[in-house]
């Protein structure tokens, strides 16, 4: 397939880059069952992209620079665990990246993005839990693709949380691989609770997960994620 695959400016992570979320889903979609993406280098904005193969595995070109790979996978993902509405709230409150932020217009959590451009998950720490960050989200009706939220966009909603309580030190991140579990979609005009658990680290690199419910508990989407940590 040539060309399969364009990421909008809109879902930029760093100013010059896609998103790694937004990206990890889209390149999902070409795998049959559940996917495990791996970036291989920061994805390219508003060109297409060449998508090869198809079933088990894909990999995804910018001419000849290999992007993305996606495997299929069976193997459970971990949840982080709820915490409630008021709780997520007040953490939200605390988000570091108001203060100091290595990719301010990052889709996901960018607080230079406006309402309705950005989805404006702010994970911060919660309280006596250093190992979660947590923040509330409720999806604009501008992030409907066909009367839904698609893949990319959820798996945006989980990129960040993933790392956000790793980054207290001043770290700068990148995601490096990502795989989650969307048991169904959010609604649009429906408030959620994402939260975030840094779950260890290997040398530069940085493991979490991410989960998002309803304010009930219902459990709705999740991620594991890898992220490398990189000079600022």
């Amino acid at each position: 397939m040539e060309d399969a695959l364009v990421i909008p400016r809109r879902f930029r992570g760093p100013d010059d880059s896609g998103n790694g979320g937004w990206t990890c889903g889209a390149v999902s979609r070409f795998v049959v069952g559940q996917a495990e993406v791996t970036l291989r280098r920061p994805p390219p904005l508003d060109r297409g992209l060449r998508v090869a193969d198809g079933g088990d595995h894909v990999a995804v070109f910018d001419g000849d620079d290999l992007v993305a790979e996606a495997t299929t996978i069976d193997r459970e993902v971990h949840w982080a665990p709820f915490v409630d509405r008021a709780e997520a709230d007040a953490a939200g409150e605390r988000y570091l990246g108001h203060l100091d932020h290595a990719f301010p217009n990052c889709f996901t959590c960018g607080p230079a993005r406006d309402e309705g451009d950005g989805l404006r998950i702010f994970p911060g720490p919660v309280d006596g839990r250093p190992e979660l960050v947590a923040d509330t989200w409720t999806p604009d009706a501008s992030l409907l693709v066909d009367g839904e939220l698609g893949d990319p966009i959820v798996w945006a909603a989980l990129d960040c949380p993933s790392v956000w309580a790793h980054l207290a030190d001043g770290t700068a991140a990148v995601l490096g691989r990502m795989t989650a579990d969307v048991r169904r979609r959010p609604e649009v005009g429906q408030t959620y609770v994402v939260v975030g658990e840094a779950s260890g680290s290997e040398g530069r690199k940085r493991f979490g997960s991410a989960a998002i419910y309803t304010p009930e508990g219902e459990p709705i989407a999740a991620s594991n994620a890898t992220w490398i940590t990189i000079d600022r």
